[in-house]
């Protein structure tokens, strides 16, 4: 059963940057998509940024483009998401995806 689980959230002033990884353990295929969705509170879940497992295709949401950037470890089956110049909007509970898998979920708080 795969299994997907998410680190690095945390408490950022405006204008911070954090680190989110996510590693998937258990049956992949070759190849795959992996991304990270983000659900504020009151919010439904939105997807902000995917990569092929090859890294060679990326996508970010208009609200993230330019201050994010997701990149992939295929030796660890895990995923990163830079996040700099976090915005009190940043604020939300990012969750990792793949196919039908989601990870835990972990609190991103961005605040003075």
């Amino acid at each position: 059963q795969l299994e997907l689980v998410e680190s690095g959230g945390g408490l950022v002033q405006p204008g911070g940057s954090l680190r989110l990884s996510c590693a998937a353990s258990g049956p992949t295929l070759d190849y795959y998509t992996m991304g990270w969705f983000r659900q504020a509170p009151g919010k439904e879940r939105e997807g902000i940024s995917c990569i092929s497992n090859s890294g060679g295709s990326t996508f970010y949401a208009d609200s993230v483009k330019g201050r994010f950037t997701i990149t992939t470890d295929n030796s660890k089956n895990t995923i990163y998401l830079q996040m700099n110049s976090l915005k009190p909007e940043d604020t939300a509970i990012y969750y990792c995806n793949l196919g039908h898998n989601w990870g835990q979920g972990t609190q991103v708080t961005v605040s003075s």
